[in-house]
């Protein structure tokens, strides 16, 4: 944004934060025709999106300052000290929690998320500077402009509009900009279900997760995202004496380790849908076409087991159809010319909701099938189940897609990876992931260079605004 552009757009914010404290706010804005307004917001976005991605939130750093950023732009906009304020277990590992007020009795809130912190990026790994938000060829780049400062940017917005137009939704909408959700041992999702659950408790959430997918420049589905797999992983353990290489015997824990990753490779559990995932393969089949399509079919009505082996060539179908584990890393030996003492491999594995850990390490074991390697879990994975397809969700989201893009397609999946949603699903909140548009042959969160298209950037913003509006009641412009 250039110094001119700057200027105009925060000249703008402080004037319509002025005359919201005098009560004016509708006024002002009733002033402005829909283009002006939606201009103005997306300049704003921008600029929100520019601090954001300036401030360095990466493990060590935390995310404190962030919040604090979010939260003078709050306070400035007439929001009271005790709906902005930031709350957490350490100094630079704050969330901030923002309310705005509706009318009473109109039921629990709505809650907005997003994770502050990002990950490490490394100036010499990038081609600019990954701290700077630059804009070239039609993209944002950034680090966390993917992963996920856009939609916080998006989420921010879209509250100060509503408070400076004066609106009152029927519901309170809530907005927690959160810590470590990336890593770091101060996850702001968790420390506030347990310690400040009044602060976030809602009716449902709306955070990352989903979004729509672009195909050769072409856009082609919306996904709702409303359920997510168990992040778990297992550490495998073979150990020996050691010794001299020159005397080599039996035992040797590469060996072993190697033989145990090779009879793990196979390993495939069995297929099982749920609710997401069931509406996910019925409703893509119609969108495939084609023998693909028919095996979709296949799997949502009857969860034929050739139709689940076929589409289970495809990485992205088998995930979505099974709990998985693969090798990722391996370790072991001291001295090219030693026996090696030890051997270790980690073991991740993405489980189903509802799939029990501990049947996955039986099922580990019984693959190593070799007592000499040890299998260790680490950590118990957090399941949650997978979100309710409430009708006032899935209306909401598939109305505001369809007045943006005509015909476009809402379709339902399940998350491969995960988010701070399977907290709050654990907790008995609803949680349903959105996003911008993006070509999924271009995924660049958490690597170099990681952008979004400045045009997917503003019509994330409107949706997700719209999405907003219909959900908490408040009346559109």
């Amino acid at each position: 944004m250039s110094p001119g552009a700057r200027l105009a757009v925060i000249a703008s914010l402080a004037a319509s934060a002025a005359l919201a404290a005098l009560g004016v706010g509708v006024e002002w804005a009733a002033e402005r025709s829909p283009g002006q307004a939606a201009r103005a917001l997306d300049e704003e976005a921008r600029d929100v999106l520019e601090e954001l991605v300036a401030i360095d939130t990466s493990e060590p750093n935390g995310s404190t300052a962030a919040a604090r950023a979010m939260q003078a732009r709050f306070r400035a906009a007439g929001f009271p000290a005790e709906d902005a304020h930031l709350a957490g277990p350490l100094e630079h590992k704050q969330n901030l929690v923002v309310r705005l007020r509706g009318a009473a009795g109109g039921g629990k809130p709505l809650l907005l998320l997003a994770h502050l912190d990002v990950v490490a990026a490394r100036r010499g790994d990038w081609s600019s500077d990954p701290f700077r938000l630059i804009e070239k060829d039609g993209y944002l780049y950034g680090r966390g402009t993917v992963d996920m400062k856009d939609m916080a940017a998006c989420w921010v917005v879209t509250l100060l509009d509503l408070k400076r137009r004066g609106v009152r939704p029927v519901r309170d909408v809530v907005l927690a900009l959160t810590a470590d959700e990336e890593g770091g041992g101060a996850n702001g999702v968790d420390w506030l279900v347990r310690n400040r659950r009044d602060l976030i408790d809602a009716d449902f959430c709306l955070t990352e997760g989903g979004g729509g997918q672009i195909h050769d420049g072409r856009y082609t589905v919306y996904n709702l995202q409303a359920a997510e797999k168990v992040y778990l992983t297992f550490r495998l353990e073979a150990r020996d004496a050691g010794g001299h290489s020159a005397l080599p015997r039996p035992g040797n824990p590469i060996v072993r380790l190697a033989a145990a990753l090779a009879r793990l490779g196979p390993l495939q559990f069995p297929p099982r849908l749920n609710d997401v995932t069931r509406s996910y393969f019925s409703r893509m089949a119609a969108i495939e076409g084609g023998a693909i399509g028919l095996d979709m079919r296949r799997v949502a009505e009857t969860e034929d087991p050739e139709a689940a082996r076929r589409l289970s060539r495809q990485p992205y179908h088998n995930a979505l159809l099974r709990s998985t584990c693969t090798a990722t890393r391996v370790e072991g030996g001291h001295a090219e010319n030693a026996l090696p003492q030890s051997a270790t491999a980690w073991v991740n594995c993405r489980l189903l909701p509802g799939e029990a850990p501990a049947e996955v390490e039986r099922a580990i074991v019984e693959a190593v099938a070799d007592p000499a390697v040890s299998v260790t879990r680490l950590g118990g994975g957090q399941a949650g189940p997978p979100a309710p397809l409430l009708p006032e969700v899935t209306q909401a989201v598939e109305a505001a897609v369809g007045d943006m893009w005509p015909g476009m397609p809402v379709v339902p999946t399940m998350l491969t990876g995960a988010t701070d949603g399977r907290i709050l699903r654990a907790a008995g909140v609803p949680t349903y992931g959105l996003g911008a548009f993006k070509d999924i042959e271009d995924s660049r969160a958490h690597g170099r260079d990681e952008r979004i298209g400045a045009r997917q950037f503003r019509e994330e913003r409107a949706l997700l605004a719209a999405i907003v509006t219909r959900l908490s009641g408040a009346p559109s412009r």
